[in-house]
């Protein structure tokens, strides 16, 4: 009751809620000895913090290019890469900014479309046969799920006439068998379309 009195002529109430703060304002009325003070019931004003909640669409990193005619990511010069660009259809192995190799490729087709994104070889097979397709698979190196890059008779045969089943056809062997060769586990492998 008394710091009712020290307040004066009005009593302020103010509740803290999760989403925001509640207030009443009431006059204060001066109770008999002996007596609490009731505040009067007023209905309470509501102020809401605006929650804007915004969807942020998962951005596609977008790919940039080192200028030239190669279209080379600039993310492949630095570091031990095997760069795929689909839009140019070539497979280029760049050690440190320098291209050593560079060849033909063509990618899967509509329905098992080549992954794009970045990712590492897991695993090299000089004469690997596919387990799926019982097709032929010389000098895979894998790099997503079944996903490799690996030469192809039937691309040397057909060219871009076919599709491979998601893998990263190369047509000339002896440049597939090159990088191959010097290709590590663990090296990046970027698969883009610019």
């Amino acid at each position: 009751m008394s710091i009712l009195r020290k307040l004066g002529a009005t009593t302020t109430a103010v509740a803290m809620l999760g989403v925001g703060i509640l207030t009443a304002t009431a006059p204060a009325q001066a109770a008999p000895a002996g007596r609490t003070a009731v505040a009067p019931k007023v209905a309470p004003k509501t102020v809401v913090a605006s929650q804007a909640v915004t969807k942020k669409k998962k951005a596609k990193k977008k790919t940039v290019l080192v200028p030239g005619r190669r279209h080379i990511a600039k993310q492949c010069m630095t570091g031990r890469y095997l760069c795929i660009n689909k839009k140019t259809r070539k497979v280029m192995f760049i050690v440190n900014g320098r291209l050593l190799a560079e060849g033909d490729a063509r990618f899967g087709g509509r329905r098992t479309p080549s992954r794009e994104g970045t990712f590492k070889v897991y695993r090299k097979s000089k004469n690997h046969v596919s387990s799926i397709y019982k097709t032929p698979m010389p000098y895979a190196m894998f790099y997503s799920g079944g996903q490799a890059v690996h030469y192809s008779p039937d691309f040397k045969a057909r060219g871009y006439n076919g599709s491979s089943h998601g893998c990263t056809n190369m047509r000339d062997k002896k440049k597939v068998a090159w990088i191959f060769s010097k290709v590590k586990i663990g090296d990046k492998v970027l698969v883009y379309n610019a």
